[in-house]
């Protein structure tokens, strides 16, 4: 699903980046890609951390919010990858701080909301949140499950106690299954670790 989130920023980024006066040109395909890894690897860094429940939070609210990205702008995950976006606009590309602030500030919630709409969504069988989070834990699809359990948060069903969700889902053994798969991932040699994940995005710039 990394080639689906790139093409989600290339889509937005065509206004926050190709078409932006301070972004050199010859910039804009690195930079698009560094806002996917940017969003990729937070949530990959998330799940390591034993955070999947807040992301599962963030993709319910998306799901039933009516703000669109300026609503969800302010959540601690997406300030965390909009920060560490402007630092690598400031830092790599030169960018000045409002001119970096102005395009992550567009890019990233957009770029997030998108991806936690389509993920959301029972009906677009072409984003699942299995797909994505074994895209970013080198663990491939997860059987439906975790999907199941986002629809269950999403689409009626209830959830249940601080360890279970509905629909029988034992909650904390999928945080700590996710989180070691992640953390392998970020080991030398894993999807990870010594520039993959990067290096798999640049892959899909033509």
């Amino acid at each position: 699903m990394l080639d689906q989130l790139f093409n989600i920023v290339k889509n937005f980024g065509q206004d926050a980046v190709v078409n932006n006066p301070d972004v050199p040109n010859e910039h804009n395909e690195n930079v698009m890609a560094d806002a996917t890894s940017t969003v990729a690897g937070g949530l990959r860094n998330i799940v390591a951390g034993g955070g999947f429940q807040s992301i599962l939070d963030l993709f319910k609210g998306a799901a039933g919010g009516s703000g669109g990205a300026s609503s969800i702008a302010s959540n601690p995950i997406v300030s965390m990858m909009t920060g560490h976006f402007i630092d690598k606009l400031i830092n790599k590309y030169n960018l000045s701080p409002s001119a970096a602030s102005s395009v992550a500030g567009k890019l990233i919630p957009q770029t997030v909301n998108s991806l936690a709409q389509q993920t959301a969504d029972p009906s677009n069988q072409q984003f699942t949140l299995d797909g994505l989070i074994g895209s970013l834990t080198g663990g491939g699809g997860q059987g439906g499950g975790l999907q199941d359990l986002l629809n269950s948060f999403t689409g009626g069903g209830s959830s249940g106690s601080k360890g279970a969700a509905g629909g029988g889902f034992d909650l904390q053994n999928i945080i700590g299954s996710l989180s070691e798969k992640a953390q392998n991932s970020l080991q030398p040699g894993g999807q990870g670790g010594g520039g993959g994940l990067m290096d798999m995005i640049k892959g899909f710039i033509s």
